[in-house]
């Protein structure tokens, strides 16, 4: 089933209700989904010290290098 034929059913349906039971149909608009912020990971214990070991690490092969 497409979107139209979905709309046109929805829309027969509506019209049955209002002629059959003479009811009022409300309509109502989208809501927006609410934004999401990027998630973010934190940095563990052992992620800061692998950081660090790779920063002791680079500053030794500087310290070699003429």
């Amino acid at each position: 089933m497409t979107k139209d034929e979905l709309r046109a059913e929805l829309e027969r349906q509506e019209q049955r209700y209002k002629e059959v039971y003479g009811g009022e149909v409300t309509t109502y608009a989208a809501q927006p989904d609410p934004e999401r912020k990027p998630w973010r990971k934190r940095a563990t214990v052992q992620d800061q010290a692998f950081t660090q070991e790779l920063q002791k690490m680079e500053k030794e092969l500087k310290a070699e290098e003429p």
